[in-house]
């Protein structure tokens, strides 16, 4: 069985490594990773130009390694399509330097990398250590391991799609796991205006303070106060209550815009 690992802090990151080395405990890994960090590009793919991919020295024997240059997605796309003969049998990406919890799962390139793996029905897992600097991985390697082994052994529903988050803590000052939901919003986005000129304005997004009142049994909340949140993820995001009254509202609707021709 071959595992596909990527990332979107690009083919140097250490926690790819980290990943790479526990997994190949239990699997044959093949890495593919973006050739440069592409964190918060989301689900996006490249479509109107060629990538070049280049196979790159690993630092992990018997791991075979590529860089590609473009999104994580393209990554697992490439790697599922072309470079693994038997087209793999699992995804795992990250680990991700930087926590992915609530609506920022949306616009994460890890979690991307690991999406286009359920978008193929395989086992998925994106694992992620609550921290941007100074990460350690002595508890989410051996944690993702022990994951994909229960996935790949079908201990845990058949193509789960797990999002992963671990406090940035050795083992000891961790509470335990929890199962939880996706959060909302876990921060303010605020917009500066950094220079005006005549060509135009330059803005810039920052990651403002945490949100306080964030509800238990959500993925924020169980890392916030220490443990490790495991939420699953389905790719259909529709919103089965609101199907009914959109069912008798198109009609009508039908109606006026045919009246406006």
């Amino acid at each position: 069985m071959t595992i596909l690992v990527t990332n979107d802090d690009g083919i140097y990151a250490p926690g790819l490594w980290a990943l790479a080395t526990e997994l190949k405990k239990i699997a044959s890994v093949t890495v593919v990773a973006p050739h440069r960090e592409r964190s918060g590009v989301g689900t996006a793919v490249t479509l109107r130009r060629p990538l070049k991919v280049h196979q790159v020295s690993s630092p992990v024997d018997g791991v075979d390694a590529f860089s590609v240059e473009g999104t994580p997605g393209d990554c697992a796309i490439i790697g599922l399509g072309a470079i693994l003969p038997d087209g793999g049998k699992m995804v795992v990406s990250g680990i991700n330097q930087g926590a992915n919890l609530g609506n920022d799962v949306f616009i994460s390139g890890t979690v991307s990398g690991a999406l286009q793996g359920h978008f193929r029905h395989l086992p998925s897992l994106a694992i992620s250590v609550a921290a941007r600097e100074d990460a350690r991985f002595d508890v989410a390697a051996p944690l993702a391991r022990l994951l994909a082994r229960r996935m790949m052994e079908g201990v845990v529903p058949e193509g789960l799609f797990l999002n992963v988050n671990v406090p940035n803590l050795p083992l000891s000052q961790i509470l335990g796991i929890r199962t939880a939901g996706l959060g909302q919003r876990g921060f303010v986005d605020l917009v500066r205006e950094e220079a005006k000129g005549d060509d135009g304005t330059i803005y810039r997004i920052v990651r403002d303070f945490a949100l306080d009142g964030i509800p238990e049994g959500t993925d924020i909340w169980a890392v916030r106060n220490n443990y490790i949140s495991l939420t699953p993820f389905f790719a259909d995001i529709t919103h089965p209550s609101s199907l009914a009254p959109l069912h008798d509202a198109a009609p009508l609707l039908y109606e006026e815009l045919a009246a406006e021709s």
